[in-house]
């Protein structure tokens, strides 16, 4: 605890940061945001080029889906491990076990690929390994923040944050497409590598960032720990089963949007391309609408932000993306980014703001994986819809995020909560006194 304390000692006496600018002069955020732009940039060119490498490889959107599955379900299965690491080891360190681990998986990958080794099950099994360090990068970088901003500033931080990750949906996407077609598959996996690698040596710098504490309780107690302090909290709650659905949808349109394409034009690099320039068009989108959500200032309203996001999105993804070829598909897309750009600010902000800072690791990775849960399992159903009818996946991926509106509204307090609920564990798991 007491490098939190130092950590928001240092800012909690300045006054309220009024723009992003002043934000920025905080030297560590800065510079936690510059590094981990690369590593981002690297896994949202991965996201879409390990879908490519499948359909290209093995003409299969099944098995598609089934890669993107098992490239987050596996991780996802054992982030409160990872939470119990990250609050033993801290952030930053966890983050650059990440990024090593993810370069040196990547460039497995690209080297069966050159070799001639490459088999679906090969795909599968590195992507399903590859999933297991990523906790602890995108847990470590959303536990570092609160830390490093004033309370009052943290709207704003998670928006910076939320845009910068829009950021590289703008570029990765339509860098990791553009590569593919002229480059092919292998060598696109081999400079994703070495962004993990350039983003694991940048943030050596910062290792020593962030909580870290000693503890008598074994790690797979103090994950079990975290996984009740999220089951207990309603908010919590409530929130990982409503993003968990939005987030479904999304899987499914991760599929969806290159079959879309392909089946318009066909295979070949202006498949691959355009399809990057549509995850391009949200990207942007979702940038300029986590940059406004940020000035808005959701404390106290997240509920809306998230459900009333997610009721328009279903909207953009039926009948918009769906039903008006190309065009509509890119303004379908934008639209959605758009409105992903408030619900993933006002995930952010309620996330952080309702949490116990001493159980930030275990609780942010457990919520964060909870939260995503919906990608892979979208993912799985959108390759499976997808195959056997287009129209069919949209309507599934739209009434995936309708539902999920419903449930923010249902499951997550309406009420401004401001403090965190009393930890049940023991003192020597690393909670305060209650």
């Amino acid at each position: 605890m007491g490098s939190k304390g130092s950590a928001l000692s240092g800012v909690q006496g300045q006054s309220p940061w009024s723009s992003y600018r002043h934000l920025l002069r905080l030297p560590n955020l800065r510079a936690l945001l510059l590094a981990t732009c690369c590593a981002r940039l690297a896994g949202r060119m991965f996201m879409l080029a390990i879908v490519l490498y499948a359909l290209d490889r093995f003409h299969s959107p099944v098995l598609a889906g089934w890669v993107a599955f098992l490239t987050f379900a596996p991780g996802m299965a054992i982030s409160p491990l990872a939470g119990a690491i990250l609050d033993r080891v801290g952030a930053a360190r966890a983050i650059v076990v990440d990024m090593a681990a993810s370069a040196t998986l990547v460039a497995a990958l690209a080297l069966c690929g050159l070799s001639g080794a490459m088999h679906p099950a090969v795909l599968l099994g590195l992507g399903g390994v590859f999933s297991l360090t990523g906790p602890l990068g995108a847990a470590g970088i959303r536990t570092l923040i609160p830390f490093l901003v004033p309370p009052a500033a943290l709207d704003r931080a998670n928006a910076l944050d939320t845009s910068s990750f829009a950021l590289i949906d703008m570029t990765g996407p339509a860098l990791a497409g553009g590569l593919f077609a002229v480059a092919g598959g292998d060598a696109t996996l081999l400079v994703i590598g070495a962004l993990y690698a350039t983003a694991c040596a940048s943030l050596l710098r910062l290792r020593h960032m962030g909580p870290s504490r000693s503890g008598r309780r074994s790690l797979l107690r103090e994950a079990a720990d975290g996984v009740l302090y999220v089951i207990r909290h309603r908010a919590l709650r409530g929130l990982a089963i409503a993003y968990s659905l939005g987030q479904a949808s999304w899987g499914m349109m991760l599929v969806v949007v290159p079959v879309f394409v392909g089946r318009l034009y066909g295979p070949g690099g202006q498949t691959d391309t355009l399809t990057g320039l549509v995850w391009t068009a949200d990207g942007v989108a979702a940038c300029v609408g986590s940059l406004i959500a940020g000035h808005v200032q959701s404390a106290g309203r997240e509920r809306h932000f998230i459900g009333l996001g997610m009721l328009l999105m279903a909207f953009a993804l039926w009948p918009v993306a769906a039903l008006f070829g190309l065009g509509g598909l890119f303004a379908g897309m934008a639209l959605a980014g758009f409105l992903g750009g408030f619900v993933d600010v006002g995930t952010l902000t309620l996330r952080q703001r309702v949490t116990d800072p001493a159980w930030f690791g275990r609780t942010l990775a457990v919520s964060m994986s909870l939260n995503l849960s919906g990608v892979p399992v979208g993912s799985a159903i959108g390759g499976a819809l997808a195959a056997w009818s287009l129209p069919v996946a949209f309507v599934a991926a739209a009434l995936a995020a309708a539902v999920a509106a419903a449930s923010a509204y249902a499951l997550i307090p309406g009420e401004r909560i401001t403090e965190p609920p009393s930890p049940a564990p023991a003192p020597d798991a690393g909670c305060p006194p209650t």
